[in-house]
């Protein structure tokens, strides 16, 4: 399992601040099956601060995360719907943040392709010939993630990476799988998978005494969760 980041660590705080991070001491089940004493609800950031905080988050994963793995995206692509608010708050921060972004593209997908207008599956920066970088919100079973890829390389473009917000570190349905469901999903679809904060800068939070309803009963239950789930 990864260590905590500061960056992390910071991100979660901001999450559990607006409800983003729910903390949950009877436990909510997810569509596993499993009864999580944590949630993480994406759709909370529904402010422009709180776009803006998700944008900087998902920016900071980017900017040090490229040297290191060659991202090097010249589009941001969010899968509809979750994912346009994503990919025009991030581009904003890294267009301000560093020159080699500011003419980072973003584009997003259409439900269904338009037949009239402008016509298309596409909408925002066209995709062929670009090195097309993958936003989305959380990993579950990881068909967003497929759809998004069949999607780009159908467009003529080249996907590059995949970051989400939050990394729940376990494992997948086959528990004698040591792997975490986003490396399975790193290893099936062949390129980084990347987040903003994980279940190990949540607990850290948490251990350092953050004072959020609910923090101190539900923090064993979150680590007995990790011992018997995570990768």
């Amino acid at each position: 399992m990864s260590k905590s980041t500061a960056a992390g660590r910071a991100f979660a705080t901001y999450a559990l601040s607006i409800g983003a991070i729910e903390l949950l001491p009877n436990g909510r089940k997810l569509k596993s099956g499993r009864v999580s004493p944590y949630f993480f609800n994406s759709g909370l950031f529904n402010t422009g601060q709180a776009i803006a905080s998700l944008g900087a988050g998902y920016a900071g994963v980017i900017m040090e995360a490229d040297p290191e793995v060659g991202l090097g995206p010249e589009v941001l692509y969010g899968p509809a719907y979750k994912g346009i608010s994503l990919v025009v708050a991030t581009s904003m921060v890294l267009s301000g943040e560093h020159s080699s972004y500011q003419d980072l593209g973003w584009a997003f997908n259409r439900k269904e392709p338009k037949d009239h207008g402008e016509g298309g599956l596409i909408v925002g920066t066209p995709l062929a010939s670009k090195r097309v970088l993958i936003l989305d919100d959380v990993t579950t079973n990881g068909d967003s993630k497929r759809e998004a890829i069949k999607i780009i390389v159908a467009e003529g473009g080249i996907p590059v990476g995949c970051v989400v917000a939050f990394d729940r570190q376990e494992r997948g349905d086959d528990l004698s799988d040591p792997r975490s469901a986003m490396k399975i999903l790193q290893a099936e679809i062949g390129i980084p998978m990347l987040a903003a904060a994980t279940l190990e800068d949540l607990i850290q939070v948490l251990e350092e005494g953050a004072d959020f309803p609910g923090a101190s009963e539900t923090l064993p239950l979150i680590i007995a969760y990790r011992d018997q789930y995570g990768a």
